[in-house]
């Protein structure tokens, strides 16, 4: 699949860092550092533009090494770039940690997956279909 896309960075284009991998590094695109205090979020452009096809979108997802390492989150993950949105990727970062994190540019701050989905329609009905779990839900399962 191509992809039109418009890099506004002074970064190279993201790309796959493995054969195998699901998703693409985004890197902020700032004109100077920027600290995130415990628990504050902050916008960070990327200025990456793209056009998807319909029938796609890009999922912008956090970086576990970020995360596990670090306490830094996308704060509505997976975010959701959609096929006819043209504006410039940006990703919500929030710091969950109890220290300041510096955000420097060009640093990999999320990653983006290409993901196709379908459209429902809606069918009004009286009842559902009976299955073994029912309404159960919010760990009705267990745990063990």
């Amino acid at each position: 699949m191509t992809i039109k896309i418009i890099n506004k960075s002074n970064h190279d284009l993201p790309n796959y860092e493995t054969i195998a991998s699901a998703g693409m590094d985004l890197r902020a695109n700032l004109s100077e550092p920027r600290t995130l205090k415990p628990l504050e979020r902050s916008i960070v452009g990327t200025g990456l533009f793209i056009e998807l096809p319909v029938g796609y979108e890009a999922q912008v997802r956090p970086r576990s090494g970020l995360a596990a390492k670090k306490g830094i989150t996308v704060l509505n993950a997976p975010g959701t770039v959609d096929a006819d949105y043209r504006g410039e990727i940006g990703v919500i970062l929030v710091n969950l940690s109890n220290e300041d994190f510096t955000i420097e540019n060009g640093e990999r701050i999320a990653q983006l997956v290409i993901a196709k989905h379908e459209r429902a329609e809606w069918e009004s009905v009286k009842e559902l279909s009976e299955t073994s779990r029912g309404e159960g839900g919010f760990g009705s399962t267990g745990v063990k």
